[in-house]
């Protein structure tokens, strides 16, 4: 996934369906400038981390 693409799907009101290591997970907020994106799983939302934005796939 693109910056980009994470920070409109971060901004967005509708849920998009975005995996991370084969799990769906809630992007919370895009670094455009370092390339990455704080989440978490979402049957986890209170185990944040931040991972790359290029490991984000939209499905």
């Amino acid at each position: 996934m693109d910056a980009q693409r994470a920070q409109e799907i971060a901004d967005s009101v509708d849920m998009a369906n975005v995996i991370y290591n084969g799990k769906s997970i809630y992007i919370e907020h895009v670094d455009q400038q370092n390339g990455v994106a704080t989440i978490h799983n979402l049957d986890e939302p209170n185990n944040k981390q931040s991972v790359s934005i290029s490991e984000l796939a939209e499905q």
